[in-house]
């Protein structure tokens, strides 16, 4: 029997460790970011705006990342990437311990911002170095392994964790994220590969060989677009998650981060449990299984007042993302010839990330535009049940055009 991955493979075993402690700071921000803005305002739109800003850069710089990855090395351009990502978080946390001032928030919006221009480099680049750490074969394990390790410190530890230090200081969470991105950066910084295959040395047509395989491969396009849509109702919904948590639930940092945590580990369960899934029933019925349990659990969430019941209901959720990505990651890493994977999976990710910001700011203005007619509570329910429907629609396309193949 051979060994596991993590022991045979000293490369992954650096970058699992360092997405790993990334991804730890990750959790503690998707707490601790949307908590410091509802400190500083209580305006959803704000609120959501702060979301935005974090996705923004996925819409505006996804297509440039990908020629960028190409003609770069991969792992320098993580680790610098990642020492970035912590001063902004050291900003942050300045901003954190300042005294409020009014506008504080667009501050937070702008700093949320330059945080996700740096991540649309790190995560994609983390995504196409892959495939040159290890085997084709192991391609599914290791990206199972990666995304339950994400899910186990970004979401079952990393809320949690931060609704605790927010108890003692709202800046905590955010210096706890800077030292883990730097330790993250050094792991990195250690991994040794074979000279990276260099193409056109011009950005324009290095950037337009990629969008041209990219509108060749139709099931690759449906798929990135269906991807957009996804991710669209997502960021609609949880973007006022924070809100919906404090308002209607009645939830302290604490617990709500612990729901979170919930969610996790539906992801992780998702994500260790993707191969067998797509041994039983194939890759094509788990992506129909995904978005059938995305729209049921859109529609649970919207109508219950229980913390048990929301925590259930992003459990499914999660676990259903989980055996999403595991699939389509695995497939188009396959799938995408190595000297083009970095621009072609910034374009699938454009299409598939580009919509969140869009989707964070239709969830404020969502809840905006109606808690005057039917109420605030109401107004907060709206967000989810529009997702269970979008998701529904979804469906219906997925099973006459989504095909792979």
């Amino acid at each position: 029997m051979a060994a596991p991955l993590l022991i045979r493979n000293r490369n992954y075993r650096l970058l699992f460790t360092a997405g790993a402690l990334t991804n730890l700071g990750d959790g503690l921000i998707v707490l601790a970011l949307p908590w410091l803005a509802t400190l500083m305002t209580r305006d959803p739109v704000a609120i959501a705006a702060v979301a935005a800003s974090a996705r923004l850069p996925w819409l505006l710089f996804a297509l440039p990342a990908g020629v960028i990855i190409d003609r770069t090395d991969r792992r320098k351009l993580i680790a610098r990437a990642d020492l970035m990502r912590a001063g902004i978080v050291f900003a942050i946390m300045m901003l954190a311990l300042a005294d409020p001032v009014p506008g504080a928030v667009w501050v937070l919006a702008g700093l949320a911002f330059l945080l996700g221009s740096a991540e649309v480099l790190r995560d994609n680049a983390a995504q196409t170095i892959l495939p040159a750490i290890v085997a084709s074969d192991d391609l599914e394990a290791a990206n199972g392994q990666m995304w339950s390790a994400e899910q186990l410190t970004g979401q079952f530890i990393g809320p949690p964790l931060a609704g605790i230090l927010i108890g003692a200081g709202i800046a905590l969470p955010f210096g706890l994220d800077a030292a883990a991105l730097v330790l993250a950066a050094g792991l990195v910084w250690l991994i040794t590969l074979p000279p990276q295959l260099q193409r056109s040395a011009r950005f324009w047509p290095a950037l337009v060989e990629g969008v041209s395989w990219m509108r060749r491969d139709a099931p690759l396009l449906r798929l990135a677009v269906v991807l957009g849509l996804v991710n669209f109702l997502y960021m609609m919904a949880f973007t006022i998650t924070v809100l919906f948590a404090q308002e209607v639930l009645g939830l302290t940092a604490a617990q709500h981060g612990i729901l979170l945590s919930v969610a996790a580990v539906g992801a992780v369960v998702g994500s260790l449990g993707a191969p067998a899934v797509v041994a039983r029933i194939g890759a094509q019925a788990s992506l129909f299984v995904s978005l059938a349990v995305w729209g049921l659990t859109y529609a649970i969430i919207g109508l219950a007042s229980s913390a048990l019941v929301v925590g259930a209901a992003m459990f499914s959720l999660m676990a259903g993302a989980m055996l999403w990505n595991v699939i389509t990651v695995s497939w188009r890493q396959r799938r995408i010839p190595a000297e083009l994977l970095g621009r072609v999976n910034s374009i699938y990710r454009f299409f598939g990330w580009g919509s969140m910001p869009l989707g964070a700011l239709a969830g404020g203005i969502v809840v905006s535009l109606l808690q005057d007619d039917i109420g605030r509570e109401a107004a907060l329910r709206a967000p989810f049940l529009l997702a269970a429907a979008g998701s529904a629609v979804l469906l219906v396309y997925a099973l006459f055009k989504l095909r792979l193949r």
